[in-house]
């Protein structure tokens, strides 16, 4: 069982060490659209990269139907994983929609899954901002 302290140090490190070993200038937070954000996440349990959309509930719908529309692209040419959630209850219960592609039984907590996991993260970010870019003008529009 690891402290909050140690908790908070394996997951600094691990963010640091994929920084470093995927130095890579990432979209994320800046697609220009309202609302449509690129996210990581590594728990003890998981890690996850997705496409959210959080804004106000119209902003939210627009964009989603777009996103929607290009679902078969999305799957058949750039994450064959990738799963649709309209409704995605954060931990904070805050509802969004939401487009993910998991990688299961791996843990921040565990240094062995570490690498694993970088290459996750960086091999299905690289998709979806490759995505982003061949069709952000249709989901702009």
């Amino acid at each position: 069982m690891f402290s909050k302290e140690d908790s908070r140090k394996l997951r600094e490190d691990f963010w640091i060490s994929f920084g470093k070993s995927f130095p890579v200038k990432w979209t994320l937070y800046k697609t220009g659209i309202k609302g449509l954000s690129f996210k990581f996440h590594f728990n003890l349990k998981a890690a996850m990269v997705s496409i959210d959309v959080d804004t106000d509930f119209d902003q939210r719908i627009k964009v989603w139907d777009k996103l929607v529309a290009l679902k078969s692209i999305l799957i058949d040419d750039y994450l064959p994983d990738a799963i649709y959630e309209d409704f995605y209850t954060l931990e904070n219960q805050k509802e969004i929609s939401r487009i993910y592609v998991e990688l299961n039984d791996v843990s921040i907590h565990n240094k062995n899954s570490w690498r694993e996991t970088m290459v996750f993260l960086n091999q299905t970010m690289l998709q979806i901002e490759k995505f982003y870019e061949d069709y952000k003008d249709v989901i702009d529009s």
